[in-house]
């Protein structure tokens, strides 16, 4: 038995093998730090392991609103999805507050 099987990202309690003593050991990349992986995870899963790549951030997006308080969002794409327990990736989509001054809001109070 072991993680030759399988090998999964993250946390996955069903992620799993029966180890030589036929209790359960894991084959998830959360193993590592909780201390019950497979005796051949690392062989297994960590040899072939590839974090997440992200590209650069793209714009920023006009503020959603013409008049007072909106937000702006921008985003990026996952260039090498994780793979074998690699590092996940990180948040694709930030926000942040804005104000929206168009030349008519004066107009508009």
């Amino acid at each position: 038995a072991g993680c030759w099987h399988q090998c999964c990202p993250g946390r996955n309690n069903a992620c799993w093998a029966p180890d030589a003593h036929r209790a359960r050991c894991y084959c998830d990349s959360y193993c590592e730090r909780t201390g019950d992986c497979c005796e051949d995870y690392h062989a297994a899963c960590r040899r072939a392991a590839v974090g997440c790549a992200v590209g650069p951030w793209g714009p920023w997006s006009r503020c959603s609103s013409l008049c007072g308080v909106g937000s702006k969002a921008r985003s990026r794409q996952v260039t090498v999805p994780p793979r074998h327990g690699g590092e996940p990736c990180p948040d694709l989509k930030q926000r942040r507050g804005c104000l929206g001054e168009h030349v008519t809001c004066g107009t508009a109070k």
